[in-house]
């Protein structure tokens, strides 16, 4: 069954991309899918070499795009993250569905999912550039996607700035930066000793 309307949930986002070879599913986050076509319906996704996903869909010419949502946790991404490994499982399939081509799909987190067949392949340098024909797309919610810009502004936590080690004066407020303050140190500035200062 393919739902036309799944691909309106396809914008500038972050999808999570599955495959399978032989028992094995895997499955990374990739930023690169587009639809090329209408009738047929095709999509492109875009693949580092370097992951295992990668050569999976090589292999197998078929794949999933999971269509991630604003309520996504950033668990997911540190779960999947932008790399999938060949000695890395990061898919507990007996608790996620399988479309009609076998391929897991996440249902969490997920306002649609496409199934794909490889049709034509560009290499890209590090990457691959697959154009692929949509086999099974359906819409599962009316949450919108998550986009690059809300993941940075909304899910990826913030870095928390780096505490600086010191003691600062309570007379003048000078710093004195270190992880221990000399006995007989005095202030530069107000020339209090040390015994003005207090832990940072």
């Amino acid at each position: 069954m393919i739902e036309k309307t799944a691909a309106f949930k396809l914008s500038y986002g972050l999808f999570v991309l599955t495959a399978r070879d032989g028992e094995k599913d895997n499955g990374c986050i990739v930023n690169t899918v587009f639809q090329v076509t209408d009738n047929p319906f095709k999509i492109s996704v875009t693949v580092n070499k370097n992951n295992y996903t990668h050569d999976m869909i090589k292999k197998t010419g078929v794949f999933n795009i999971s269509v991630l949502t604003e309520s996504v946790p950033f668990s997911v991404f540190q779960h999947y993250g932008f790399k999938s490994g060949r000695d890395t499982e990061k898919i507990n399939s007996s608790t996620m569905p399988r479309s009609e081509n076998g391929v897991v799909y996440l249902s969490a987190f997920t306002n649609a999912f496409m199934s794909a067949k490889v049709v034509e392949e560009t290499d890209c340098g590090t990457h691959t550039m697959f154009i692929a024909e949509v086999t099974e797309a359906q819409t599962l919610s009316d949450e919108r996607s998550v986009t690059y810009q809300y993941y940075f502004d909304n899910i990826k936590p913030k870095p928390q700035p780096q505490k600086k080690k010191g003691f600062v004066c309570q007379i003048c407020g000078y710093v004195y930066e270190g992880d221990e303050l000399p006995e007989d140190f005095v202030c530069p500035i107000c020339k209090h000793s040390a015994d003005a200062f207090k832990p940072l």
